[in-house]
């Protein structure tokens, strides 16, 4: 048995660490309550949003890919400038670290977009955040831009300069990035959990007379919310009800085609499997088997799970 010393130590007050972390994170937390941010976040919404880019725009989302697009994107300016910044501490290497602080600011755009993209369909704490991780990386490519210009004319000393100054600003939007993807969960699948929630076996969800045809009723597996449709007299579809976008109640989306769509942003789900055919959600919903039973009662379960 250990004694009092062999114990971890407690302390009331965090280290200077811990302290400055803490201070840190708070103030990026408090960005999304940063309402000060709303007059240029609304009309940029707006102008995003209105961009003609048809079918490109489920692509510039990630829905082929099943996840967001922007974060492999930003790979290549990004490495390529982090690159760049090793190269300017290696001699003789001034024309491939030019080469490459151009590589990161012709691939910058693509990223960006990809990026707003994503943004301008996401909740109002998520915009105010965004749009500050939007704007330091904004900075950081001028400053590579700028950099790159003044290598192009021979002040490769001034340029390197300038290229440390936009990886310092990288860092910064970098870790407003990741904040806005893992503590506020942009572009992260929502409905995910729903497999580890759910009791295996069979649900009752009510009396399937008891349904209406065509229309979208909101039931619980459960803790779990799910829609349930009867799409015929013997034939009911049962998808997990909160999106996997960002989490909107698709049970209050219209029913159309034998889809679903979300009425928060505007995902549509095909009701008979949940796959995604709009975005701008990048993962399918839960879908649910269902059956009647012998006293006539609807049941849900997940598949493999009954």
């Amino acid at each position: 048995m250990g004694t009092s010393s062999d114990r971890p130590t407690r302390t009331d007050r965090p280290g200077p660490v811990a302290g400055l972390g803490t201070r840190t994170l708070k103030a990026l937390d408090a960005l999304a309550g940063a309402r000060q941010l709303d007059p240029v976040v609304e009309p940029l919404q707006r102008v995003v949003r209105s961009l003609p880019l048809g079918r490109l725009r489920d692509v510039l989302h990630g829905r082929p890919l099943g996840h967001p697009l922007h974060p492999a994107l930003v790979q290549l300016p990004v490495g390529a400038w982090l690159s760049s910044a090793v190269l300017d501490r290696v001699p003789g290497c001034e024309r491939p670290a030019r080469v490459l602080v151009a590589v990161g600011v012709a691939t910058a755009g693509p990223a960006a977009l990809a990026g707003w993209v994503d943004w301008a369909e996401q909740p109002q704490q998520q915009l105010r955040t965004g749009v500050v991780h939007a704007a330091s990386m904004v900075a950081a490519l001028g400053l590579y831009g700028t950099s790159w210009a003044v290598r192009a004319r021979g002040g490769a000393r001034l340029g390197r300069g300038l290229g440390l100054a936009g990886l310092a600003v990288l860092g910064v939007g970098a870790a407003l990035g990741g904040h806005l993807a893992y503590r506020q969960g942009a572009g992260a699948n929502k409905s995910e959990p729903v497999p580890h929630l759910v009791e295996p076996g069979w649900h009752d969800l009510g009396r399937a007379d008891g349904f209406p045809l065509g229309e979208a009723v909101r039931r619980t597996v459960g803790e779990v919310p799910v829609l349930v449709v009867r799409e015929a007299d013997e034939v009911f579809r049962v998808l997990a009800d909160r999106c996997s976008h960002f989490s909107g109640p698709l049970s209050e989306g219209e029913i159309a085609d034998g889809c679903v769509t979300c009425p928060w942003h505007g995902s549509v789900f095909r009701l008979a499997d949940g796959w995604n055919v709009g975005g701008p959600a990048t993962a399918p919903q839960p879908c649910f088997a269902t059956r009647v039973d012998a006293d006539g009662t609807l049941q849900a379960c997940l598949p493999d799970a009954g």
